[in-house]
């Protein structure tokens, strides 16, 4: 039967490709196993018993409700047209600096990424607003849509993130069954503040990498990155129309980072603070009327169902998983990997990075994480260094093709002249910067898990 419990999650790999929905596809895969399991003798239905608790703790976890506070937050902001003055001001102050236009992208995704944390709305925004003006003054059509692409994929690592929050309930959960399995029995937990605080220098130091990069291209190969033109604007004028467009952003998210990582508010009372903030942004940028909150409200209940109804899906999987017997297969072939938890970790690194090609980030989280979090856990590995990194091997989901959604969102809003081909030419270089920052990450844990420690003493 552990067999089986192998069978059904490559079931689901092979059906998810072929385009069938993502929760009804957990869910249908994991009852047909169960039921194939039962008729073998191989799986007690007793175990679907405890389905109904699995549901009413999903309801009750507070962690959750920071979901489609961010959401809400993020697809406000998205509405009010504040990446459209961050990149004006940006691309002003860059002035006439060679690929200034590319190190504005970089920059606006940054704070994009700190306040909003939606890649679909972050790509589709920079790639209408930069794409054409990038194209218009020379740029490399590739490097230009792969500097898009990649900064509007920040989100997914840089805090508030909604995997980094859906990593952090999942991981709870997993960090406690390890030490439960181990005889702890007052165990220790790690929260999405933990995680929201070791994942912010690695998030930097992401950003550092596409910086450097593109400052090699200005030098390796000049003409993809040409000098910009002239704003108009010098000295105190242009200083001052920065700050008015960069300050109110930054502020909130100085409210809402600020406020988890110093201790004064769960992630779900600064997803409330930040929901709030946005609306406030909104009416300061004249963006908010009843017909545009009504799509904001339209987008975060879309966007929040189908989430949850992945993680539902996920739990009922993740039980006839475990009652087929497959939590003993995958922590046996871990535990006799070579290397240890450093090879159990390298193989899981792995597979999550192949899994990127074909399932995306929520798919991972609520039905890999799970499987391999306990055993990997249970091995000595440090929780919010494995969350950290986990974040960071997800993030590449976006771009690696051919499923990668980074690659769809730019292509549905790219101009003509941008083909397919320029896109995925265009993200190999940033895909191999990712994978640099995990090996980084790897070498030199504390880069993740200093600044929790510092904070809260850490683990």
């Amino acid at each position: 039967m552990e067999w089986l419990a192998l069978l059904m999650l490559l079931a689901v790999i092979a059906v998810l490709m072929l385009g069938y929905p993502v929760a009804f596809t957990l869910a249908g895969t994991a009852l047909a196993c169960a039921g194939i399991g039962w008729l073998g003798g191989g799986f007690e239905w007793a175990f679907m018993g405890s389905l109904p608790s699995r549901v009413f703790g999903v309801m009750n976890n507070e962690t959750l409700i920071a979901v489609p506070l961010f959401v809400f937050m993020g697809v406000t902001l998205e509405r009010s047209r504040i990446a459209e003055d961050l990149l004006d001001s940006m691309a002003a102050l860059f002035g006439t600096l060679r690929g200034g236009l590319a190190f504005s992208v970089v920059a606006v995704g940054t704070l994009l990424a700190a306040s909003t944390g939606i890649v679909g709305a972050t790509v589709v925004t920079m790639g209408l607003l930069s794409l054409p003006v990038m194209l218009k003054r020379g740029y490399d059509p590739a490097l230009s849509a792969g500097t898009i692409m990649a900064s509007g994929t920040l989100g997914q690592i840089i805090p508030p993130s909604i995997v980094l929050v859906l990593l952090g309930d999942v991981l709870s959960s997993a960090y406690q069954q390890a030490q439960l399995t181990q005889g702890i029995y007052t165990p220790k937990t790690v929260s999405v503040g933990d995680l929201f605080a070791g994942a912010m220098l690695p998030g930097l130091l992401l950003v550092l990498l596409y910086v450097l990069y593109l400052v090699w291209r200005t030098y390796r190969t000049p003409e993809a990155l040409p000098a910009g033109v002239p704003s108009g604007l010098s000295g105190w004028p242009l200083i001052a129309r920065a700050l008015r467009t960069l300050l109110p952003p930054l502020g909130l998210i100085v409210a809402v980072l600020g406020s988890i990582v110093g201790g004064v508010a769960t992630p779900s009372e600064a997803a409330s603070v930040g929901g709030v903030g946005a609306l406030l942004l909104a009416l300061l940028h004249r963006q908010l009327d009843r017909a545009r909150l009504e799509q904001v409200m339209r987008s975060t209940l879309r966007i929040t169902s189908m989430v949850f109804m992945i993680l539902l899906a996920a739990s009922l999987f993740s039980l006839v998983f475990r009652g087929l017997g497959g939590d003993d297969l995958v922590h046996g072939l871990l535990a006799s990997l070579p290397g240890g938890k450093h090879g159990a970790l390298a193989f899981v690194m792995l597979v999550m990075f192949l899994l990127g090609f074909v399932i995306d980030f929520i798919e991972i989280t609520f039905v890999v994480v799970p499987i391999v979090g306990p055993v990997l856990l249970a091995l000595g590995v440090d929780p919010i260094w494995l969350g950290v990194m986990m974040g960071i091997n997800l993030q590449t989901s976006f771009l690696t093709p051919p499923f990668g959604f980074a690659l769809f969102y730019l292509r549905g809003v790219a101009p003509p002249e941008v083909t397919t081909s320029h896109l995925y030419r265009g993200v190999v270089p940033f895909i191999a910067l990712q994978l640099l920052a995990l090996a980084i990450v790897w070498t030199f844990p504390a880069i993740a898990t200093w600044l929790p420690r510092a904070l809260y003493g850490g683990q």
